[in-house]
């Protein structure tokens, strides 16, 4: 596994909450193998849509620092 950075790890703690939502819809008793492939996809695209959301919003955070050189 890659070593995450802490912004990363936020992003994914936030886009956690996002495919907790999708899986609440589906179903938690669903297993993961009874999943069906559009249910899978919607899965990947709520978690990499809401880590790339997450991290844009701590750019942007970071924005308003002073660059250090």
């Amino acid at each position: 596994m890659v070593d995450l950075t802490e912004h990363e790890q936020a992003a994914m703690r936030a886009a956690m909450r996002h495919v907790a939502e999708s899986m609440a819809e589906i179903g938690w008793g669903t297993r993961f193998q009874d999943l069906t492939e559009p249910q899978v996809l919607t899965l990947i695209e709520v978690a990499v849509g809401a880590f790339q959301e997450a991290m844009q919003a701590i750019a942007r955070q970071g924005t308003a620092q002073e660059i250090p050189f």
